[in-house]
């Protein structure tokens, strides 16, 4: 099933989300090269330097996998993310 990982970025994170993004973009990269990545990329903030946060939309066999995984990016245990919500995604067009 595919999930969509809703990531919220904590203020002032923009040093550490730089720092982190070859660790984050290289388990991106495991999850395109398996076929299972649907897309990814940032919020990016109007007007300003740095993000809001991510979206990510790729396939787990359960939304527990999908949880583990997400908590388990470098953004969220450098502290980039704040917050992390999944749900179950169904594309329609």
């Amino acid at each position: 099933m595919l999930y969509a990982i809703f990531c919220e970025d904590a203020p002032n994170s923009l040093e550490k989300r730089l720092k982190e993004r070859p660790a984050h973009a290289a388990r991106l990269t495991e999850l395109k090269e398996a076929g299972r990545l649907l897309l990814a990329g940032p919020f990016p903030n109007e007007g300003t330097d740095g993000f809001s946060g991510s979206l990510i939309i790729c396939e787990f066999n359960s939304i527990k996998e999908a949880k583990a995984w997400a908590h388990a990016d470098p953004f969220m245990t450098s502290g980039v993310y704040k917050e992390i919500s999944i749900k179950p995604f169904k594309p329609t067009f």
